[in-house]
Order: structure tokens, then C-alpha cells, then sequence
């Protein structure tokens, strides 16, 4: 049986590296930590739910040190009054996929990605790789390569950190 992650990232022809990691540390700010890689560089792809029936799904692609939009840029893009992020179990259900591992490549047909711009001013990012398991270190230009719809603003930045007052 063929691994569509697989079969997608090959067929990009972007040089892409396949980055293999202990699926207890495959959460983002774990896996950061333990191997080395920046949160700037890090790109979390997040399966984002409309309520609407039937349900709409998108998945969100963002770096780790930004907050996806959901209640704004994501709501008016799918077009329904309310938004969230999908749970774990819909999660798996639509890209067959868990939290940890949830990548843009393989993807069923029918799913759109959606990739803040702030992420294709990254030199190369690290993604996730389809399971807990492995990641994918690539430049950003793979994501397009995939048909990715470049978004302003479907992220906002982290907030200011508090002033140090000592």
C-alpha cells in the first residue's frame, strides 16, 4: 500500500528532508526544544472545523510562534458563522492523521490549505510528517508546490510579552 505523504512530497520536486523524532516529543514546543529548532521555524498545519451542516474543514498552516485566526480570517473564508479548531478524533477522522503528526501532504481531495504569508518569509520550515514519528524540513515554496493558497494575515502575531518591571 502506497503512503500518499509519501507520494505527495516526492511528487513536489522541492528538496524537502524527512526529520525522524520520538513521537513522545512530537508536539511542537517538545520537539523544538529537544531537537534544536527555532518556533519561527516551525510550521504547525491545523485542521480548523465550520459549524455548518454539513461541516466544513480547512487545514491552517501557521508558525508556531503566531495564533491562528480562527474567529476572524478563518470564519469569513469558510463562510459560516462560527468556527474552531476540529478535535483530536475529527481530526483523525478527515486526514487520517493525529495531533502531532498532522501534515499538508496527503491530504484527502477536498481539503483546502490555507498558509499564512509569514510563513513563506521563512528560509525553511519544519512541518509535520504525516505521524508522530517524523517531520519534514523543506523551504516554504514545497507548501505552494502543493497548491497551498498563501493567506495575509491568517495568523496574528504573539502578543507583546509584559514589560519587565524590576
Amino acid at each position: 500500500m502506497s503512503d500518499p505523504f509519501v507520494a505527495q512530497l516526492s511528487a513536489t520536486g522541492v528538496e524537502h528532508e524527512i526529520v525522524p523524532c520520538d513521537p513522545e516529543r512530537a508536539d511542537t514546543a517538545q520537539f523544538c526544544e529537544a531537537y534544536g529548532y527555532s518556533m519561527d521555524d516551525s510550521a504547525n498545519t491545523i485542521l480548523v472545523v465550520g459549524k455548518s451542516d454539513p461541516p466544513v474543514y480547512a487545514a491552517c498552516i501557521v508558525l508556531a510562534s503566531t495564533r491562528l485566526d480562527v474567529n476572524k480570517t478563518v470564519r469569513k473564508r469558510l463562510g459560516v458563522k462560527k468556527a474552531s479548531f476540529a478535535d483530536g478524533e475529527s481530526t483523525v477522522a478527515i486526514t487520517g492523521m493525529q495531533i502531532g503528526g498532522v501534515t499538508p501532504f496527503g491530504l484527502p481531495a477536498g481539503v483546502p490549505i490555507w498558509v499564512d504569508a509569514r510563513v513563506m518569509e521563512r528560509d525553511r520550515i519544519i512541518l509535520g510528517g504525516g505521524s508522530r514519528d517524523r517531520k519534514v524540513l523543506a523551504p516554504p515554496t514545497i507548501l505552494t508546490a502543493i497548491g497551498a493558497d498563501v493567506v495575509d494575515d491568517l495568523a496574528k502575531p504573539p502578543p507583546d510579552p509584559a514589560p519587565d518591571v524590576t
